[in-house]
């Protein structure tokens, strides 16, 4: 019996990784293939750009360390700015581990699985997780999410070699790749009008909180707005149907 659940979890582990292989994992990669250059460009051997893949996980986290670093920015304001960029994270973290959790996980486990959460594991987590079995979820995103991170980090280890090789405009494609998979994945998942205002309230207001608050807070704040928005509609629909 025991061998019988190994062998089943064994196998959502693999089915997790081969959804990430068929695409989500080379975007997210694709997407970090500059990190790697930019961690040459101070200094740093590939061995690190490599290792803040996998600790951070967070293009936008690792462009901001980077450009610190080649700025000669002090260490606690680079590490202030990196915490403040990954703010964002927070919400989606949050939506996630509610599908993840289970009586038996410690604090550690679930501390694990918020380090997995990046926008693209957050968008498939959502789109995929709620069909599936209660005790399928975390062995399923155990493997997805393993697999885009280590493709990300094996992407990141060879733009360390590619540096300079690629051109400007290809490399600033590739960054644009993330956002692309994110806006299509979204609207895949959307089932009903309260996600697709969701959607259509965060990309009216994102341009307005850019330029009010900054790109710091612009994605948390488009975030709660949008889903508040969204919500609010929700239920004024049903209030107008009962």
């Amino acid at each position: 019996m025991t061998r019988r659940i190994l062998n089943r979890k064994r196998s959502v582990v693999f089915h997790g990784i081969r959804d990430a292989l068929s695409l989500p994992a080379w975007v997210v990669g694709l997407s970090v293939l500059g990190i790697g250059g930019l961690a040459r460009d101070v200094g740093h051997p590939a061995g690190a750009a490599l290792l803040s893949t996998l600790l951070m996980w967070a293009g936008p986290a690792q462009v901001i360390l980077y450009g610190g670093l080649a700025a000669g920015a002090a260490l606690p304001a680079i590490a202030l700015a990196v915490c403040l960029s990954s703010i964002r994270l927070l919400p989606m973290t949050m939506s996630v581990l509610p599908l993840l959790r289970r009586p038996a996980h410690s604090i550690g486990v679930q501390l694990l699985a918020a380090h997995y959460v990046a926008v693209t594991v957050w968008v498939e987590s959502l789109r995929r997780l709620p069909s599936m079995p209660v005790e399928q979820r975390f062995p399923y995103f155990l493997g997805f999410a393993n697999a885009t991170l280590a493709v990300s980090s094996l992407l990141t280890y060879l733009g360390y070699y590619l540096a300079g090789a690629l051109p400007t405009p290809f490399a600033a494609g590739l960054l644009f790749l993330t956002p692309i998979f994110f806006t299509i994945s979204l609207s895949a998942g959307a089932r009903s009008v309260v996600d697709w205002s969701a959607i259509s309230i965060g990309f009216m207001v994102t341009p307005l909180f850019t330029m009010t608050i900054g790109r710091d807070f612009d994605l948390l704040a488009t975030g709660v707005f949008g889903g508040t928005a969204a919500y609010v509609i929700g239920r004024i629909r049903q209030t107008s149907s009962a």
